[in-house]
């Protein structure tokens, strides 16, 4: 099966499914060190950070921009009353803007709302590409382990079979030597061993 056909497998099995965002994923940032990421993990990677952070920016502008409205509210009510003199007519000029002021928001903070409404699929979206093209990494990465493990697996198998040779060789000429010590041993007597013995740890 080739890539193209496995990321689109990938992308029927991942369609409407509830994922968490990768990139806040610690799980997900231990498989995909900086050095393992491939240039394109890279960019969907960072595609997905830019809707967060486009996403937090406008939920902070709206959050402002409506506390600026209700200021300018409250400015329109607390000057209500307009005097017909010099000071009246300021006012009156400064309730116009605010008025102005609250229609540029009214427009801004709907357009920012349709924005923020539309972010959750662009995020979605970018976070299931990432998954899906982390999926194909993670498999082949596998795969590759897979081989080395067998590797591995064999070289441990070959060297257990070697250690238990070396034992039994071992064990062997222990036990030769031990034969050898008792028959000089029972052949020429306690004495003569000890004076032969002593002579052996001069050389």
């Amino acid at each position: 099966m080739g890539r193209k056909s496995k990321k689109s497998n990938y992308a029927q099995l991942v369609k409407n499914r509830k994922i968490p965002i990768l990139t806040l994923d610690s799980r997900w940032h231990e498989i995909f060190t900086e050095k393992d990421k491939t240039a394109e993990i890279k960019a969907l990677e960072v595609k997905v950070n830019q809707l967060l952070k486009q996403q937090g920016k406008l939920v902070h502008d709206i959050k402002d921009m409506k506390k600026l409205k209700n200021k300018l509210i409250n400015e329109i009510v607390e000057n209500m009353e307009i005097r017909s003199d010099h000071l009246g007519k300021a006012r009156e000029r400064k309730l116009e803007r605010n008025k102005q002021f609250i229609t540029e928001l009214n427009d801004k903070i709907k357009n920012a709302s349709e924005e923020l409404a539309d972010l959750p699929y662009q995020i979605k979206e970018a976070n299931e590409e990432l998954l899906i093209e982390s999926l194909h990494i993670f498999y082949d990465r596998m795969n590759k382990n897979k081989v080395q493990i067998e590797e591995i697996s064999d070289w441990i198998m070959k060297m257990r079979n070697e250690l238990k040779e070396k034992i039994v060789f071992k064990q062997d000429m222990e036990t030769m030597n031990s034969k050898i010590y008792t028959y000089m041993h029972d052949l020429l007597g306690p004495q003569v061993m000890e004076k032969i013995d002593s002579e052996q740890e001069d050389y």
